[in-house]
């Protein structure tokens, strides 16, 4: 039985998400108002579909859930380095080693193999696999680039509550997107209206 991908709600990449994937994987879970979380990730066909649209993966490559998985806890690992930057705190040491250890288990060539009745080979991992594994070094790559590139200093999290998704500041601009700005404007709003008057 094949999954099908459900279509979710659109919202507007944050800023720098077009420049930066790991950018766009860190944000691929999104805090809802009202408590609500939307996972791009949650399921392998939306992690497939996810990829796809990104140029990491081919259509209907047949995404298994462990893929899916270290996907989503390379995201995790991802949004930790970020947590760590945008607030000027030290890492936590296996986040560093997470996006490490994915830069470097890609193999750049055919591995050697060896059959018992054929003898010496060379041949890829599985495909799946494979894709993902590049994927998954892609990312990690655009993560360590943009951590350690000129715009890690513009690199912040959203200031509308609930609002978890991170963006590359633009001016004074806090906010991922139109709907988070309006509601931190409200709120604000909403504050000063109901806040007790000196006299």
């Amino acid at each position: 039985m094949k999954e099908s991908v459900v279509e979710q709600p659109a919202l507007p990449p944050a800023q720098g998400e077009e420049e930066h994937l790991s950018l766009a994987l860190a944000n691929s879970a999104m805090a809802m108002p009202g408590g609500h979380t939307l996972d791009r990730l949650g399921t392998p066909a939306q992690t497939n579909h996810w990829l796809t649209e990104r140029g990491l993966a081919p259509v209907d490559v047949g995404m298994l859930e462990m893929c899916a998985s270290q996907l989503r806890s390379q995201r995790e690992q991802i949004r930790s380095l970020f947590a760590s930057r945008a607030a000027g705190l030290p890492a936590l040491p296996a986040a560093v080693r997470a996006i490490n250890d994915a830069m470097t288990r890609v193999p750049t060539a055919p591995l050697l193999q060896w059959d018992d009745k054929n003898g010496p080979y060379r041949a890829t991992p599985h495909p799946t696999t494979e894709i993902v594994d590049h994927a998954l070094a892609t990312l990690a790559a655009d993560a360590a680039d943009l951590l350690t590139g000129p715009d890690a200093e513009r690199l912040t999290a959203c200031g509308s509550p609930p609002c978890n998704r991170y963006l590359l500041r633009h001016g004074r601009r806090h906010w991922c997107s139109t709907r988070c700005g309006d509601r931190a404007r409200a709120a604000r709003a909403y504050a000063r209206r109901t806040q007790p008057k000196s006299e």
